[in-house]
């Protein structure tokens, strides 16, 4: 007899309460705020580090499912700036993504000068620290630029780790790798801040209209 064929399209019943079923992404949830952020890029003549500040928001969505894969996730937007500067220092978008079954969590991101990236890691529910990353010519998880971007500031590889601290915040560092013409060796684009809440998260749609009912 056939092997009979995997069943890719039903899909599970997943449960409303997004902020019950994150995993290690629930300490991410809400609207948080960073003073003490740090960056280190490159410059004409080599190097240089600029503080920031930061605005976090992470809110739940409605669970996601590809047939019978089960996400539970947040949708963040981080919008930074130097200290005492107007104009908008780096602005991301994008989503978390938690997998109960595998273990798995996502992170995708954009940025407005023509970049995205999906990178993605394991780890158990209760992690309070774990890593993600992403390499360029992956399908998997990936990078793609522009065609400026990437003849110039080639980007080979990202990898960022998230930690949950006992105080309530949680903090990042994360690591981007650029190959530049004018430099021998790929350039470690490094960024981390600690993000203190200033307001909770607002429950996904399906939550609320359960609670309403």
């Amino acid at each position: 007899m056939a092997e009979q064929t995997r069943d890719i399209f039903t899909e599970p019943d997943g449960d409303p309460d997004t902020l019950a079923n994150l995993g290690p992404l629930r300490a991410l949830a809400g609207i948080w705020e960073g003073t003490k952020g740090s960056d280190d890029h490159p410059v004409a003549s080599g190097a240089e580090t600029d503080a920031f500040i930061e605005h976090y928001e992470a809110q739940p969505i409605d669970f996601q499912t590809n047939g019978p894969q089960l996400y539970y996730g947040l949708r963040y937007h981080t919008h930074i700036l130097k200290p005492g500067e107007a104009p908008t220092f780096h602005d991301q978008v994008g989503y978390w993504l938690w997998e109960p079954a595998t273990g798995t969590v996502i992170m995708t991101l954009a940025i407005p000068r023509g970049q995205v990236a999906l990178a993605a890691g394991t780890c158990t529910a209760d992690a309070t620290t774990f890593t993600l990353t992403a390499q360029r010519g992956l399908t998997t998880s990936g990078i793609a630029s522009q065609p400026f971007l990437d003849e110039h500031f080639t980007t080979t590889d990202f990898r960022i780790t998230v930690t949950a601290h006992d105080d309530g915040t949680w903090s990042y560092d994360e690591s981007t790798r650029l190959v530049l013409p004018d430099r021998p060796e790929a350039f470690a684009h490094t960024d981390r801040n600690t993000l203190h809440l200033v307001a909770p998260p607002t429950p996904n749609p399906l939550a609320r209209a359960a609670h309403q009912a």
